[in-house]
């Protein structure tokens, strides 16, 4: 039997919470000893490093691609179909009329999800615009689904969810848009081939300016319910490179416990009937 590590001590946790926030922007204090120490207890369980200076120095030299595996066991994707749906119908009822009113027929429309987790809301926005967007048809839409957690990433791409993903969803939208499939774990639900081919998914760090910046300009960018995990810096960071990868006049969408006037100056609220999002100005605008 393989013996457990040995105990995490106050100062490797500093240490090893410094080395996490570095790679990721994610802050966890003490308040979150618990969490965190269970994770790197799997971790460091799972290739066999004895200590935690051991196991530091496996990070530091990547040793076998662990570093991505850390992360993929720090991140949190708990989130399902048609989540903050509000935003949705200020999609399709003020955002895109406004975007697309200077486009002609063709033109692209990119929409980032970011970050992505399983996929649930990149798809989510395929499916709505498909609809309730009687323009669909009209416009070249590009739809991205992009997460730092490479393992959520795979399951996005394949499409399989369980019947938690699909409580907001109607039977009929189930219907048209899955397939009922059965599986060990009980009755699951995939995605239609032609839906998945529709969101592309890339790796990506929110706190990455030149991963961001690879993938372009968007005009509306979700970006929901994870700049609570940072701090005041990264969160700086973070808006910054969204903000980056807006194109002027283009729309960050926050989940509803966040606001980006307490921490960036550069976007104009913006507040509609369905949602209160966040616009880069356009050229010569002023906030």
């Amino acid at each position: 039997m393989t013996e457990p590590p040995s105990p995490v001590t106050d100062a490797d946790f500093a240490r090893f919470c410094e080395f996490l926030y570095r790679r990721t922007g994610m802050l966890f204090t003490p308040a979150k000893r618990y969490f965190v120490d269970r994770r790197l207890a799997e971790r460091m369980q799972a290739t066999a490093s004895r200590s935690f200076a051991v196991y530091l120095a496996r990070l530091r030299s990547d040793t076998g691609g662990e570093v991505e595996n850390l992360i993929n066991a720090f991140t949190i994707n708990e989130t399902y179909f048609y989540r903050e749906d509000h935003q949705l119908r200020c999609l399709t009822a003020s955002l895109l009329p406004e975007l697309v009113g200077g486009k002609p027929p063709g033109s692209s429309v990119r929409i980032w999800s970011m970050p992505c987790s399983t996929g649930e809301e990149p798809y989510s926005v395929a499916m709505w615009l498909l609809e309730n967007w009687p323009e669909v048809d009209r416009y070249d839409i590009e739809i991205v689904g992009s997460d730092i957690d490479t393992r959520a990433l795979a399951a996005a791409e394949g499409g399989l969810y369980g019947e938690r993903a699909l409580m907001r969803l109607s039977p009929d939208l189930v219907a048209r848009y899955f397939v009922r499939e059965e599986t060990r774990l009980g009755p699951s639900w995939r995605i239609l081939a032609d839906l998945r081919a529709s969101v592309r998914f890339t790796p990506c760090n929110l706190t990455d300016e030149a991963a961001m910046a690879a993938h372009g300009r968007f005009d509306v960018v979700f970006c929901r319910n994870v700049l609570i995990y940072f701090d005041d810096a990264s969160r700086r960071l973070a808006a910054d490179n969204i903000y980056d990868a807006l194109v002027p006049g283009g729309y960050v969408c926050l989940g509803h416990t966040e606001s980006m006037s307490r921490i960036s100056p550069l976007f104009r609220v913006c507040r509609y009937n369905d949602a209160i999002v966040y616009r880069r100005p356009r050229e010569g605008e002023h906030v």
